[in-house]
């Protein structure tokens, strides 16, 4: 039967034309504008703390390459990295984690065309020479090159170098998984922008022949269903096999995770059928070495999953993204956006502010409430601190943009009674509880949520 295939269309990632400069204000969208969900995301990232400032970076961003992220751009990447590692880690005994370094001290890995780091002194040196032909330049500049160590553009050739050590872990026995996260470079591709990092995950999957197949449906399946999980819109996570025109020598077959961006579709991760041709090559061991059981002793066949974190994180912001209309205090309506981060992936959990006339017990009681929330490794935004007066509906809209689940607003009631107001991100419903109780309330919650 002839297989179902999805295209990858050719999808560039719009111009935003933004003069990205902290403004310090929420987003809201006044009468007459039409909202842009593009520009707004990225104003937004800047303004909230989840990318810096500047236009060269907030391209680098949308382009889904690594940028320079901001406190909340950061705590997002690490716990979404968590969450991929558990995911995989977990999900069957035998996979394990492995560090390979970014620069290889094996200047004659990977040839002519590896992406390597050259010193720009020893370029100078090689140009001030004197009395140079065409041809010889060439040829300095090439050896210059090949000694120069190279940086990897991918973690799949470390997982590769790692299997043979590994068979121990295993006793031999298939099928087992080595995983790893860390930067790469990905090479401009001729588009004349220059290489850029990439925050890689893979997971190299080691199994019989005639099992391949089989765990490229499974690792399919199982890693489209943790991109949904986490989605406020999963129907907007999709796979699709990638065309045979598109599949590389050495690949049988392919899959490809993808988020369809307000732009068009960009892959997320992709999986590969690969064969025991680059093992055999990588690894330089004798054949009996690599023979591994199953039902039967057989070189290993490779599974590989690689995934773009950052171009995942772009994913999850622009999905989570709401935009929501209301009416003001003034009868106008306006644009409310809602960062509706899901609860195990928002780097801020709770918001702590106090209300208008503010003593120092106030403070000593958020002081204390962030401390326990911090010891229980619930992230905590100290509102609290603020020296200027800010409107509620101001606070709200700003915590709802940075994506906070819940706004704790600590009056001089809790003083009295113990009781303080909790305001929800997506619901908006304000609710009255114990400060004895918010620890419990917020673990319970998170934890829920994340076993959904």
């Amino acid at each position: 039967k002839k297989k179902k295939k999805t295209r990858l269309s050719t999808l560039k990632s719009p111009q935003c034309g933004l003069p990205l400069q902290h403004s310090g204000k929420h987003c809201s969208t006044e009468p007459g504008e039409t909202p842009d969900p593009v520009r707004t995301l990225v104003r937004l990232c800047v303004d909230r703390h989840y990318i810096s400032v500047g236009e060269g970076n907030a391209e680098l961003f949308r382009r889904g390459v690594s940028c320079s992220y901001g406190p909340l751009g950061l705590e997002l990447r690490r716990n979404l990295l968590e969450q991929w590692w558990h995911s995989v880690t977990r999900s069957s005994a035998h996979v394990f984690g492995i560090n390979t370094v970014n620069i290889s001290g094996d200047t004659a890995a990977g040839g002519p065309e590896q992406l390597r780091i050259v010193e720009s002194e020893s370029f100078q040196r090689i140009f001030e020479k004197q009395k140079v032909s065409k041809e010889q330049l060439v040829q300095m500049l090439q050896e210059l090159l090949l000694r120069s160590p190279p940086v990897r553009k991918n973690l799949f050739k470390g997982a590769l170098e790692q299997f043979v050590p590994s068979l121990e872990l295993v006793n031999g026995k298939l099928p087992f998984g080595l995983a790893e996260t860390g930067l790469c470079f990905q090479p401009s591709g001729g588009s004349g922008c220059s290489a850029n990092e990439v925050m890689q995950t893979s997971l190299v999957w080691f199994c019989s022949p005639r099992t391949s197949s089989q765990w490229l449906d499974h690792w399919s399946r199982q890693r489209l269903k943790w991109w949904r999980k986490f989605a406020l819109s999963p129907s907007d996570f999709s796979s699709g096999d990638v065309p045979e025109e598109e599949l590389e020598e050495v690949v049988s077959r392919g899959v490809r995770i993808m988020y369809n961006f307000p732009w068009g579709q960009e892959p997320l991760e992709t999986l590969w059928i690969r064969g025991d041709t680059e093992l055999l090559q990588k690894s330089h061991a004798v054949l009996t070495v690599l023979q591994c059981r199953e039902d039967r002793k057989s070189v290993p066949h490779v599974v590989s999953v690689t995934g773009n974190l950052d171009r995942g994180m772009m994913a999850f912001l622009s999905n989570s993204l709401q935009q929501l209309k209301k009416v003001n205090g003034r009868q106008r309506l306006q644009q409310r956006n809602v960062l509706k981060l899901h609860p195990t992936l928002a780097p801020v959990k709770v918001a702590l502010d106090i209300s208008r006339g503010a003593t120092v017990e106030l403070r000593q009681v958020c002081e204390g409430l962030q401390q326990e929330l911090m010891e229980a490794e619930v992230s905590v935004w100290p509102g609290y601190l603020k020296t200027l007066p800010t409107s509620v509906e101001h606070l709200n809209a700003k915590y709802d943009e940075m994506g906070v689940l819940f706004t704790m607003m600590i009056s001089e009631n809790t003083l009295e009674s113990g009781l303080l107001k909790v305001r929800s991100r997506d619901t908006t419903i304000k609710e009255t509880m114990h400060i004895s109780e918010i620890k419990n309330f917020l673990c319970r919650y998170i934890s829920a949520a994340d076993n959904i």
